[in-house]
């Protein structure tokens, strides 16, 4: 099985990091899509380095722009098309 969480609220963090942690210990593949206020959450630690565990994790450009500005993305910047492409890829998706 190959889940996506789709991270779209900034309080999702605490739901992502123990349901990413499970993914990994029962060696399920899984990636990120970060939007709208979810990019706030990738300015936590225990965000970026449990999705350093991710095959891809990947912020839409206008949401991390609208919400954090200049600073450095610390995943790959996309957009809603590189979203639906990885929706395409997943048997799951599961919206935070």
């Amino acid at each position: 099985m190959k889940i996506l969480f789709e991270v779209s609220s900034g309080d999702a963090a605490n739901v992502l990091v123990p349901l990413a942690r499970a993914c990994d210990r029962n060696a399920v593949i899984w990636s990120c899509f970060f939007t709208g206020d979810g990019v706030k959450t990738l300015a936590r630690d225990d965000v970026l380095a449990t999705v350093a565990g991710a095959v891809k994790a990947a912020a839409c450009e206008v949401s991390w722009e609208r919400h954090m500005g200049d600073q450095p993305c610390p995943v790959e910047i996309g957009s809603q098309t590189n979203n639906s492409a990885m929706v395409g890829d997943f048997d799951k998706v599961i919206s935070l």
